[in-house]
């Protein structure tokens, strides 16, 4: 029987290799980025690349991967131990393009995400991870669609097999954490990683 690591070495070379969104005209591009190959019981789902991610081939390069390893820290994870041990992966591997006013990066449509969906399932269905960090809005729903960020982060959602740890989007754009009480639940969640790690896992 295949190992993970060579199965998922041959997913990524499907990833790679992709132009479907292309093909369908959502971008005029494909650049799949994607992170190496972690055998970890650690995973991290986010939205999209942006600019930079696509430029330099790794996910959370930017200013939002900044302000994402900066919340990691306070949680006792420097980027460079997180990079190397945890799995990251997004709901779209391409780089959606700029929304039309320009404020931010366009998220991915319903089509783009369908259409990436069966690269992240397999994914989810080799690692196994016992621990999965959502980033933002898009990346929760996409797993529990009945929450909010206002109910997830802070809490541990877990499922037979999986906690899942919500946090927000740490997008320059986003105005979720101006209020206190949001505050507050990232830093719970931020706790909640702290701990699970703590555990051994």
């Amino acid at each position: 029987m295949e190992s993970a690591e060579k199965i998922l070495a041959e997913l990524w070379a499907q990833v790679r290799a992709c132009r479907r969104c292309q093909a369908e005209g959502f971008i005029p591009r494909a650049a799949p980025v994607f992170s190496p190959v972690v055998p970890t019981r650690w995973m991290l789902i986010g939205q999209a690349p942006g600019t930079v991610e696509e430029s330099v081939g790794q996910p959370f390069s930017g200013r939002a991967g900044s302000n994402l390893f900066r919340w990691l820290a306070e949680a006792g994870w420097p980027e460079t131990e997180f990079r190397q041990t945890v799995h990251m992966a997004a709901l779209t591997r391409c780089f959606p393009g700029k929304n039309q006013n320009g404020d931010g990066d366009r998220a991915p449509s319903a089509a783009e995400l369908a259409l990436c969906r069966p690269y992240l399932e397999h994914e989810l269905a080799w690692l196994e991870p016992q621990h999965v960090i959502l980033v933002g809005t898009m990346a929760l729903v996409a797993f529990w669609p009945k929450e909010t960020l206002a109910s997830a982060v802070g809490r541990i959602l877990a499922t037979q097999s999986t906690d899942w740890i919500c946090l927000p989007h740490p997008s320059g754009t986003s105005r979720w954490l101006n209020l206190p009480l949001h505050r507050e639940k990232l830093r719970r969640a931020l706790a909640n990683i702290r701990e699970l790690r703590g555990a051994g896992d």
